[in-house]
């Protein structure tokens, strides 16, 4: 995990990263009348259309400052309805237990409308990890969500499901895409929902197979039926929910925290299921450099 190791990076982005952010708010701002009375001609449509609009630079400003923003460091936001398995994601991220006293709150039922802001607990690591609210424990419109909450200031940003694709989950990507911020779509507890697959066929096998050679074939495949039927079906969901919104289709990562937080350790263990994982990881840091520094750039990261 040694793409994780970001002792140099601040030094190689300090003020021109944070005037660079400056640059874009002052631009977007500059559109924001035109945009505005796009919005209003969108809205007279119909309510399912949902406008994306531009924060003004006294805005952007303010976010920054609310969400303790500092030069150098690398700043991820875990979005998602309550209830969703957003701060059992921010833990293992950061390579920490629930219990610890470091980790995010983490419960069955998602009440606080602050966001949470988590350092990496490793100083030399400049990772900052966000738990935002969802949308469904707040008072705003899905269209209004992703500016209310200043979205718009971070560097990548996680899209997280439990069983439900929501119409929150579309306009974060709909203005990730209108910001060019890095978006995945992520979703939790994978290994509880294949488990639970499996439980269900070895069930229905033991009931309905009589033969005994067959039924002992028929459990052994159990693991790898309940894996496609997991995949297919969650894969098949989010794809037609991004056609359904005019969005281009985006790979679905299926992910466990036991996993993640393995992996960010450097302890892979085979008593574990890893599925996406580590390419999620592997994709986020690609993404984020790629954002920060971009190919031709004068700055670039050093080669761990």
């Amino acid at each position: 995990m040694h793409e994780w190791q970001g002792r140099h990076w601040r030094k190689r982005i300090a003020r021109e990263e944070a005037e660079e952010k400056l640059r874009k708010a002052e631009d977007a701002a500059r559109d924001t009348i035109a945009e505005a009375e796009r919005a209003k001609d969108m809205l007279k449509k119909g309510p399912g259309i949902q406008p994306v609009s531009w924060p003004t630079p006294e805005e952007y400003a303010r976010t920054l400052k609310a969400r303790q923003y500092q030069e150098g460091d690398f700043n991820f936001a875990v979005a998602g309805l309550s209830g969703s398995g957003k701060s059992f994601l921010v833990n293992p991220f950061r390579g920490i237990l629930d219990r610890n006293t470091k980790a995010a709150a983490t419960g069955i039922t998602e009440t606080t409308s602050v966001i949470g802001r988590y350092p990496d607990p490793n100083p030399d690591h400049p990772f900052i990890w966000y738990d935002i609210p969802g949308a469904d424990t707040l008072k705003v419109s899905d269209w209004e969500y992703f500016n209310q909450q200043g979205l718009y200031v971070f560097d990548v940003i996680l899209i997280l499901f439990d069983n439900r694709f929501t119409a929150t989950d579309i306009t974060i990507l709909r203005n990730c895409a209108h910001w060019n911020i890095p978006s995945f779509i992520v979703r939790s507890k994978s290994d509880q929902y294949i488990q639970n697959l499996e439980k269900g066929l070895k069930e229905a096998v033991e009931e309905e197979v009589i033969d005994t050679d067959e039924r002992r074939v028929q459990l052994e495949g159990i693991p790898k039926a309940a894996l496609e039927e997991y995949t297919t079906k969650t894969r098949r969901s989010v794809k037609e929910n991004l056609l359904a919104a005019d969005l281009q289709n985006q790979r679905v990562y299926l992910i466990s925290s036991a996993a993640v937080r393995s992996l960010i350790r450097g302890v892979a263990t085979g008593v574990l299921r890893y599925l996406d994982e580590e390419d999620l990881i592997t994709d986020i840091v690609k993404a984020v450099k790629e954002r920060r520094f971009p190919t031709g750039s004068q700055h670039s990261p050093p080669v761990a």
